[in-house]
């Protein structure tokens, strides 16, 4: 109607998007989503539930949900899924013993109807630490090149030093901008 015509001509105004970010306990969900929100990260306690943040980038607003990764709250991840625009999926890169467990987690939620589609975008976190496995060795151990129903891309990254975490941003920025088109 008539708003959307102005709110053209004004310029679009900001859009909001929906992000589940999960994976396995100790990840590093917590302290990515408090890198992107520019806050303290020196003190972060495995989280209980579920965090929500709002945050500002590339003219967006995403809305992050932050659900726990711990076994018992797993069951209740699917949830959170309804109306997704975005699927952020962190591994802990030097935790080998459980790439087999956050795999099949990960094929398990890329197969929930509410996400058919859903971009995908996996950080391959705590690059920082001698022991972890480069993001291309974890792409194929997550099968990834065999996700042919939608976009993904993974990031290697160090969310406590930030290293690669906007790398990962502007992907998102990149998808949201070519749905547009």
């Amino acid at each position: 109607g008539l708003l959307s015509v102005i709110q053209r001509l004004k310029g679009s105004p900001e859009q909001e998007l929906r992000i589940v970010l999960l994976g396995l306990d100790n990840a590093g969900k917590t302290t990515l989503l408090k890198r992107l929100a520019s806050e303290e990260i020196s003190t972060i306690t495995p989280t209980q539930g579920f965090n929500i943040k709002s945050v500002h980038s590339h003219g967006l607003k995403l809305n992050v949900w932050d659900i726990g990764g711990q076994r018992s709250i797993r069951p209740y991840w699917r949830k959170y899924l309804g109306s997704t625009d975005l699927l952020i999926y962190v591994i802990d890169s030097a935790d080998q013993k459980r790439f087999e467990e956050t795999g099949q987690e990960l094929a398990e939620l890329t197969e929930d109807e509410s996400l058919v589609g859903v971009p995908l975008l996996v950080f391959a976190n705590k690059q920082d630490l001698v022991t972890a496995a480069p993001a291309a060795e974890i792409a194929e151990g997550l099968s990834l090149h065999t996700y042919r129903d939608r976009e993904w891309q993974i990031q290697a990254c160090s969310a406590l030093s930030g290293e690669g975490v906007q790398d990962g941003m502007n992907w998102i920025s990149s998808q949201i901008m070519n749905r547009k088109k």
